[in-house]
């Protein structure tokens, strides 16, 4: 199987670091110093601390920046799988739809709400999956990309079908990969539980300034986590979202002892200039609140403090 990974940051770099041990072939799209990185080949931490070391022969590398002439030279892929960030969706959607074989399949592993709606709108819902990813990851300036947290992928179609396919051929990829891959015909309770958890950590940590851990050491900022995730929650089942049983407390607590060392891929954005995802995330929750009438002030605020740190800034 011929796999595009479209963007290559942290989890992007843990998805090559791992498939590069199995035959995948492999075709890396990323941009500017990232590209120039890759071509020197991959260095991934281990959440056992294993340095590994992956050679550029291994894969490819496509800029995104390059002449689009160049696409068409390069051979189509079975599986497009998108882990840049939320607000570049559309972009690389377009790149992805220039590399695809005429019937394969294109993956969004993405923080936030919209993303797969996107895909399924570029390329049918047939041939659109959404992922959500409970492995943890960070990339330093120089370019490692730090795996700190073994977890596991979880993948599905919007209409809940079962895998078949191409789709049932990735999941054999991940699994061999060692990415403990999971099929969920309920994808989009996996995703809104994953937003959950985003909107009470995420902002908080990015605006204060801290790693995950500070929350449940902090009693207000615990407090206010909270808060924020009840309205998520709400919001969540008036869509008609099944959350199943989720302990939203239990929950957020697991994942914040987990990952207590880390620090946010939000707070990293604004620490670099970066444009951070908080329109799918917070910005997700307040907009659809107000079209069920549903108060999301803790959403609303957070929303406004990361913009307004956005503004303040010249992100890229």
């Amino acid at each position: 199987m011929r796999i595009a990974i479209i963007g290559v940051g942290s989890i992007g770099g843990v998805l090559l670091g791992c498939l590069s041990d199995t035959d995948a072939r492999i075709l890396c799209v990323s941009r500017g110093q990232t590209t120039s990185i890759l071509k020197e080949g991959l260095i991934m931490k281990t959440p056992e601390g294993a340095m590994e070391a992956i050679p550029s022969g291994r894969y490819d590398v496509f800029d995104s920046h390059w002449d689009e002439n160049e696409i068409g030279q390069i051979e189509p892929v079975d599986v497009a799988i998108i882990s840049g960030k939320s607000h570049s969706t559309n972009e690389l959607a377009t790149i992805s739809k220039k590399l695809l074989d005429e019937d394969g399949l294109v993956v969004s592993i993405q923080n936030g709400l919209g993303n797969v709606e996107l895909l399924a709108n570029r390329f049918g819902v047939e041939r659109s999956l959404a992922g959500s990813t409970t492995h943890s990851a960070w990339r330093s300036d120089e370019g490692v990309v730090n795996w700190s947290g073994r977890g596991s992928i979880e993948l599905g179609n919007l209409n809940g079908s079962d895998a078949n396919g191409k789709s049932l051929e990735l999941v054999g990829y991940l699994g061999n990969a060692g990415l403990n891959p999971q099929w969920s015909n309920k994808i989009r309770g996996v995703l809104w539980r994953k937003l959950l958890i985003n909107v009470a950590i995420n902002p908080i940590c990015a605006i204060v300034g801290v790693r995950n851990g500070t929350l449940a050491r902090e009693p207000l900022l615990w407090e206010q986590a909270i808060q924020t995730m009840k309205e998520a929650e709400l919001v969540a089942k008036s869509s008609g979202v099944d959350l199943e049983d989720l302990d939203i407390e239990q929950c957020l607590r697991e994942v914040v002892s987990n990952t207590s060392e880390n620090r946010v891929s939000m707070l990293q954005d604004i620490m670099a200039g970066k444009k951070t995802e908080i329109e799918v995330l917070c910005g997700a929750v307040v907009q659809r609140g107000e079209e069920f009438g549903i108060p999301t002030p803790m959403n609303q605020m957070l929303l406004a403090l990361i913009k307004g740190i956005e503004d303040s800034v010249n992100y890229d």
